[in-house]
């Protein structure tokens, strides 16, 4: 190999660890400038999300925050992701049990507990917090994901014959998640008085929802 080759791929390898460098720097700001909004969600609510506030409390200025996320929404996008591996988390840990009608019944009163736990990132995702965010594919994707335990427990009661093969999986899904959330949604608007109270209206509504599906699985 002549000298001029080894200059050439020294000088490649210069390159692209430059250009790695650059990325994973990229990343890193990136991950900063979520993490602080993400602070600010948690602590402030969704208003105090914007990029204003962002950028003061990263002490940089706001272009720099345009030019990772492009405007608001983009911001908004990704704190909606991590919603989602927050809530696949808490899905992850749910126990499981053996009675269709109890796991499912588990994984609803994880639901609420992450409206409660996380209720800044619920009101983003699934509370219209930002008016002008509307999830995209990759966010559909990871609410899909965050919801497989709920979609495994249906669709394995399907094959089991437990539930009625006229209702498809993805049906059975959202009618289950339509209602739960309404229950939570009307308690975020003050319609269901204080929180047990709320609470004990969606336990009701879950038991309900369990065991319409599952009739002859009475726990």
């Amino acid at each position: 190999m002549s000298g001029q080759d080894i200059s050439s791929n020294a000088n490649s390898r210069v390159l692209k660890t430059y250009q790695e460098a650059r990325l994973q720097n990229t990343e890193n700001l990136r991950k900063l400038v979520v993490d602080a909004a993400a602070t600010l969600l948690q602590e402030e609510g969704p208003e105090a999300v914007t990029v204003r506030k962002v950028s003061q409390k990263m002490g940089c200025s706001t272009k720099i925050i345009y030019s990772l996320f492009v405007n608001k929404e983009g911001l908004a996008q990704q704190l909606y992701l991590d919603g989602c591996k927050l809530l696949a988390n808490e899905f992850e840990a749910t126990p499981q049990a053996a009675d269709p009608v109890q796991h499912m019944i588990n994984l609803g009163e994880t639901f609420w507990q992450f409206g409660q736990r996380y209720s800044s990132y619920y009101k983003l995702m699934f509370g219209g917090a930002f008016a002008d965010f509307k999830p995209d594919e990759e966010s559909v994707h990871g609410t899909v994901t965050a919801m497989r335990q709920l979609i495994t427990v249906i669709s394995n009661a399907q094959e089991q014959g437990l539930i009625p093969a006229q209702y498809d999986t993805e049906s059975i899904v959202r009618i289950v998640w339509s209602s739960l959330h309404g229950v939570i949604h009307l308690y975020m608007g003050g319609h269901l008085g204080d929180v047990q109270s709320a609470h004990a209206v969606y336990k009701q509504t879950l038991s309900l929802i369990a065991r319409s599906l599952l009739p002859d699985h009475i726990i």
